[in-house]
């Protein structure tokens, strides 16, 4: 618990910042946990730099262990993140040192191939996809500076523009539950076989990363019941989730936080996928999010125009190390890395 914090304080004040400084990510202690103790973890891979005098941490990187597919090859391999370094030690070429540990480490354990993302264009990308915003509390974005009122809006009407019902048009979507996880973990493989990257969960981390967390992960199912003779058996059909990744509004009068849901796994049998994804939408406003932000990758550009998703500035470049493929298309990824 005590390194969690120190993790945590070290994030908290040095990590991803908008180009304005406006906004920092907070992943909260919880969500460090979830992030970084998959089945299979290793300790060896978190990795951090410490200041002798002091014991104070200055720097720190993260792998987990993950089985990816690229094209038509699977590989045990490791997803890299958290690359954080202290601001007064960033001339100090740290994040190289950082990169070139955490390889000989993962390597030691007979991994050789790694996923991560960066939002600056480094050479051998493999995808490159950019982010989406959709309004949920419009107010609180425009006063934060997140987003701005257009020419010849209002207020009104943009919070009219952007209001969602109170309650899912799909009555049978329920909050999954661990004995819904076989039938989730079938449905979302047999969809991610689709793309050209994507991961390749067992049951175990299917259930460690998609099972409901409160404040760090939810997760839906749509089930249908199947009625065979006497017997009644429910058939998962539909399947939604998203992250909880808030961001420290900085050097605001009033708001501190801003509450941000993030698109993880989603997949449509039963209904069209942007049905689904406007429930996704009331779920997460009814759970107190500010913004939900997804990636056009997978079939996600189906949805982000009819659902009045605005185009973000920012890409996020998939990379994958000591790995040569063809370089792929937005669509072709189905890789969502925290």
């Amino acid at each position: 618990p005590d390194q969690r914090t120190e993790v945590y304080d070290l994030l908290y004040q040095n990590y991803v910042e908008d180009d304005d400084c406006k906004f920092r990510f907070d992943y909260s202690p919880d969500f460090l946990t979830w992030a970084l103790t998959p089945p299979g973890y290793s300790q060896s891979f978190h990795l951090g730099v410490r200041l002798t005098k002091s014991n104070r941490l200055m720097a720190f990187i993260t792998a987990v262990p993950a089985k990816v597919r690229v094209y038509d090859v699977t590989k045990d391999m490791v997803e890299v993140n958290f690359l954080c370094v202290h601001k007064k030690l960033r001339s100090k070429r740290l994040a190289p040192v950082l990169i070139k540990e955490i390889t000989r480490v993962v390597n030691f354990t007979g991994v050789f191939q790694a996923v991560y993302t960066a939002g600056v264009v480094l050479p051998g990308h493999v995808g490159s996809c950019r982010y989406y915003h959709r309004t949920l509390d419009a107010k609180k974005l425009i006063e934060v500076g997140f987003t701005r009122l257009p020419p010849r809006m209002t207020m009104a009407r943009m919070q009219k523009n952007y209001k969602l019902p109170i309650s899912t048009s799909l009555t049978t979507l329920r909050p999954m539950t661990p004995k819904d996880v076989p039938g989730a973990h079938k449905l979302v493989m047999k969809y991610l076989e689709k793309f050209k990257l994507s991961v390749v969960f067992s049951e175990e981390e299917f259930a460690h990363w998609l099972l409901p967390r409160k404040g760090v992960v939810s997760s839906f199912v749509n089930v249908r019941t199947k009625v065979e003779g006497d017997n009644e058996e429910e058939e998962i059909t539909d399947f939604c989730s998203y992250y909880h990744l808030h961001s420290s509004v900085l050097g605001h009068p009033t708001h501190t936080t801003l509450y941000a849901a993030y698109s993880f796994y989603n997949v449509a049998t039963s209904v069209d996928l942007t049905e689904l994804m406007r429930d996704c939408l009331i779920l997460a406003k009814n759970e107190g999010h500010d913004v939900f932000n997804a990636l056009n990758l997978m079939e996600n550009e189906r949805f982000l125009s009819d659902l009045k998703f605005g185009m973000g500035d920012g890409n996020l470049q998939y990379y994958v190390y000591n790995w040569l493929c063809p370089t792929m298309e937005h669509g072709d990824v189905a890789l969502v890395l925290l």
